[in-house]
């Protein structure tokens, strides 16, 4: 480890200058020679290293959601190549360089710290070696080996024989105690912040490799951290526990915000929306306009959850547009265009046509317009002319020629007089 430590001794100097203007701060409160001061200025490293790598966490999550989007392909090239591991990967990279998306991205907060995580490991050790190291020099020195938290020195380790212990002036009852439980915490704060990730943020209806792996390494990293922890100083675990702490309280406003699609997470996050939006009636800022317009956009693609979204306002009397806001309209009607989208639209109530009372249905009603003649629906005993019977038979021989052919086949004799009406 002291050789790993070595080649990032580059960077220990830099390290030590932000330790000691952060004791200088805390010592004025605390005391110089306490293990608050020091305690605290190792948090404040780690708080002002975090504050600096939100862009690369940023990054981390825009290529987790790349990768899980990009899983229902990826196991069909598997499935394709399974036979041909050089065409597998040659066509998974085909797959990243068509979407732009690159897996070490999900790494880059873990690789970024990297360089402080052993710089810090450099500079505890040193003291602990009674050696300084920095813009640490023996006054400091001396201050630091002094410092203990609850009991243990900052840079005791668990694995320390007591007569080094008792150098630094504790006992190794207490370093193993205070080590173990801080082991034991940093474990389990990594355990619990990858199975939140597991169980609320992966969109389950995906099964893929990819997952296995996530839930193996939810496993294997706190046993990692415990197994290498008790090689670890007292102020390393400090640091390690305090990023630990913190990527749980980032990974839950993240889950929290801005959930996976298709996640357990995102469920929980769009009712809350729907209850927001229906209280009040419109989305009222610019993340929940952004994340209604999203929905929108995708048509036909929406997942369970986002379609039960939609399906809500529709009942409550709301439509979303696809600019994000919402209309509320008592008759809003919305309707869901051939490629998916959603549009509102006012109902308009058909109108039923007024019955008319029987005398004037009888009579024929209006006249119609245009003046022609209306016609009445009660038998004339007056017999009609020459000119409209004459046309009334033409009209009757070309539209009726099986009447006429079933007339051809009645039996010869006397017929019955026609009335007069029809001459």
């Amino acid at each position: 480890m002291d050789t790993i430590a070595s080649l990032f001794s580059f960077i220990t100097t830099p390290v030590s200058w932000v330790i000691v203007q952060f004791h200088k701060l805390y010592g004025a409160i605390f005391g110089p020679d306490t293990g608050w001061a020091w305690g605290l200025s190792i948090v404040s490293l780690v708080i002002l290293i975090r504050i600096c790598l939100i862009p690369l966490f940023v990054k981390q999550i825009k290529a987790t959601r790349a990768m899980q989007t990009l899983q229902p392909e990826m196991k069909k090239i598997q499935e394709r190549y399974k036979n041909d591991r050089q065409r597998q990967s040659e066509e998974m990279m085909k797959l990243y360089k068509e979407t732009g998306t690159n897996p070490l991205s999900s790494c880059l907060p873990i690789l970024a710290q990297s360089p402080f995580f052993f710089a810090l490991y450099h500079v505890l050790n040193s003291i602990a070696s009674n050696d300084t190291i920095g813009v640490i020099n023996d006054r400091l020195l001396e201050s630091a080996q002094k410092a203990h938290i609850f009991g243990a020195p900052l840079a005791a380790k668990f694995t320390d024989s007591s007569s080094k212990v008792e150098a630094l002036g504790s006992s190794i009852t207490d370093v193993r105690i205070v080590t173990a439980l801080m082991i034991v915490l940093m474990s389990l704060s990594q355990f619990y912040t990858q199975r939140q990730l597991m169980m609320k943020n992966v969109d389950t209806t995906v099964k893929t490799p990819f997952m296995q792996q996530q839930k193996m390494l939810m496993y294997v990293f706190p046993v990692i951290f415990a197994v290498f922890g008790i090689n670890f100083p007292v102020g390393v675990l400090v640091y390690w526990l305090t990023t630990n702490v913190w990527t749980m309280g980032q990974q839950m406003y993240v889950i929290h915000n801005n959930p996976t699609p298709g996640s357990k997470a995102q469920a929980a996050y769009l009712e809350r929306l729907y209850k927001h939006v229906t209280h009040h009636g419109k989305t009222r800022s610019r993340r929940e306009r952004a994340i209604v317009k999203a929905i929108v956009a995708k048509g036909r693609d929406r997942n369970e959850y986002e379609r039960k979204f939609i399906n809500g306002l529709s009942k409550a009397g709301l439509a979303a547009q696809p600019d994000g806001s919402v209309v509320k309209s008592e008759t809003t009607v919305v309707a869901e265009n051939e490629d998916g989208t959603t549009t509102a639209t006012a109902a308009v109530r058909r109108q039923q046509p007024k019955r008319q009372p029987k005398s004037k249905r009888q009579a024929g009603g209006p006249k119609p317009a245009g003046g022609g003649e209306k016609t009445s629906l009660i038998k004339s005993d007056e017999p009609q002319d020459d000119t409209s019977a004459g046309s009334a038979g033409k009209a009757a021989s070309k539209s009726g020629g099986a009447r006429s052919r079933a007339q051809s086949g009645q039996r010869k004799g006397p017929q019955r007089p026609k009335s007069p009406s029809k001459k």
